[in-house]
């Protein structure tokens, strides 16, 4: 009986791993027009590839629609650009990415993940 628990235990602690780190739905958007919304709900960003121009202005508004606290913040490396995000309220991010290359943002715990393709 013991040998059951130990095995059940090994398989939900591989399983957190693989969905709060490794796993990661993939969906990708263009920014075009005034803003991308991107939905933040059951650990993902949707979507989570962003392209855009370098030089150009560009809005993301994050819709938060997960309560847990991991999604309070989006936080963007390499382009000092962070925000607090409301639950259930459009919180718009402008900024100008300057330069060209890839930027991940990512919540204060690094469970949810994105990147920013800036080109």
């Amino acid at each position: 009986m013991g040998i059951i628990i130990n095995l059940i235990g090994v398989f939900l602690i591989v399983f957190i791993i693989w969905w709060f780190w490794i796993y990661k739905k993939q969906s990708e958007a263009q920014v075009q027009g005034s803003a991308l919304d991107i939905i933040v709900d059951s650990g993902v960003y949707e979507p989570s590839v962003v392209h855009t121009k370098a030089g150009e202005e560009v809005t993301l508004r994050f819709i938060r629609k997960d309560s847990n606290p991991c999604s309070e913040k989006v936080l963007f490396s390499g382009i000092d650009v962070s925000a607090d995000l409301p639950i259930n309220i459009p919180y718009e991010l402008t900024f100008t990415p300057e330069e060209k290359g890839e930027f991940e943002f990512a919540c204060q715990m690094g469970m949810y993940r994105g990147k920013l393709i800036v080109e």
